[in-house]
């Protein structure tokens, strides 16, 4: 298949691939814990300074008024180690769910055990918390293969290796967002499959949800699968406990709200979620990705 990117795009993607390819090769070099070290260190001291570390302190101004100027430091710093961590472990991913003793841990496997038991399928609704490419990790360790989405990055040699990081970390297969990727989540559900979706993003499409007492656009897809396929859906929350270990706490299935109107079930089950991502952020929000532009302007 011809290649149609114009050259000045594809040399500065093939020199963005390099450059991953590379630091992936040296925090593999490095071993799980010492990568994630390193990675938490490159995250608050260097990346700490990005400009788009305004948008963090932004968030969290929004979403804790209350909070004094040196609590908002600390948050962000943790943040910045958090991501810089979850940089530097991708290229452990794959050898998280088998390691003995175990990386990953998962407290509630009840709860996905009786919802896959139902035979409607599973919907892991998690947010960007601790390293949530370990969710993959953490399914696979009580034997569920699921079906990851994900919103593939510009560069297209990049996309093609985090998704066999992904797929090598635990997921059965990755769909991207759109028509195609629809598609295949429809057909893992009505196998009786598992999908994971990540709720926590701004979005320009889904419903207008309460979000810390303000509404912000968040994706429908997880209460729309719910609501039309009977997938019941369980929250999943990440916590780091160390360099690259995690435990995986798994909620009951949510009770869906069953009006009639599709429209007011599907705003009530998404605002259920949206409080599901806030109380998970209270218990640690410096565990959490304050970088995207959650709420309006005005």
């Amino acid at each position: 298949m011809a290649d149609d990117r114009p050259l000045a795009r594809r040399l500065r993607h093939g020199a963005e691939a390099a450059g991953f390819s590379l630091a992936s090769a040296l925090f593999r070099l490095l071993g799980p814990d010492l990568a994630s070290d390193v990675g938490g260190w490159i995250g608050r001291v260097l990346l700490r300074r990005l400009p788009v570390t305004a948008r963090a302190r932004e968030n969290l101004r929004t979403a804790f008024p209350e909070l004094a100027p040196p609590e908002v430091e600390r948050i962000v710093r943790g943040m910045w180690d958090n991501l810089g961590r979850v940089g530097a472990e991708y290229p452990h991913l794959a050898s998280l769910a088998d390691a003995e003793p175990p990386r990953v841990e998962v407290i509630g496997r009840e709860h996905i055990e009786a919802a896959l038991a139902k035979g409607r399928g599973l919907v892991f609704a998690a947010g960007h918390f601790a390293n949530w490419e370990a969710i993959a990790a953490a399914a696979k360790r009580i034997g569920v293969r699921a079906v990851g989405v994900q919103r593939p990055p510009n560069n297209p040699l990049i996309a093609r290796r985090l998704t066999r990081l992904r797929v090598a970390a635990g997921a059965e297969a990755m769909a991207d967002k759109g028509p195609a990727g629809l598609r295949r989540i429809y057909a893992a559900l009505r196998a009786g499959g598992a999908v994971v979706l990540l709720v926590d993003q701004a979005t320009g499409e889904g419903v207008a949800a309460p979000f810390f007492g303000k509404l912000a656009m968040t994706t429908d897809a997880p209460a729309t699968l719910a609501l039309k396929l009977g997938a019941p859906i369980v929250f999943v929350r990440m916590e780091r406990l160390g360099a690259a270990r995690f435990r995986a706490h798994v909620s009951a299935p949510l009770d869906p709200p069953t009006t009639g109107d599709l429209t007011a079930d599907v705003l009530a089950l998404t605002a259920e979620l949206n409080r599901r991502v806030e109380d998970a952020i209270r218990v640690d929000p410096a565990r959490w990705l304050w970088l995207h532009r959650r709420w309006p302007r005005d």
